[in-house]
């Protein structure tokens, strides 16, 4: 496993990039798409942290997220929103730029 520096302050904004599987493409249904959202509130609720943007393109997925003021651990979050798409949309997400 690569040994990533990862700069975690609680309470900031973050830019991420994630890239699928292999570069597999996003669902082009918009029926499929719709799905996101909730898979992510789900997560949201259990985790919370504000969606400031976010921006799904064919292989992956620009988002800039705040985190609440005691909190940095935005890994959770990516862990537990990458679980549901695999299970609910069977596309794996990989974290590239954070």
């Amino acid at each position: 496993m690569p040994n990533y520096r990862r700069v975690q302050i609680p309470g900031v904004t973050y830019f991420f990039t994630v890239v699928t599987y292999k570069r597999q493409k996003n669902p082009d249904d918009s029926e499929e798409q719709t799905n996101y959202a909730p898979v992510i509130n789900e997560f949201r609720q259990q985790c919370p942290f504000t969606i400031c943007g976010w921006v799904l393109l064919p292989e992956h997925i620009h988002c800039i997220w705040t985190l609440p003021e005691n909190d940095d651990d935005y890994s959770k979050r990516w862990g537990l929103i990458k679980a549901g798409f695999s299970k609910g949309l069977k596309t794996c997400f990989t974290v590239t730029n954070g």
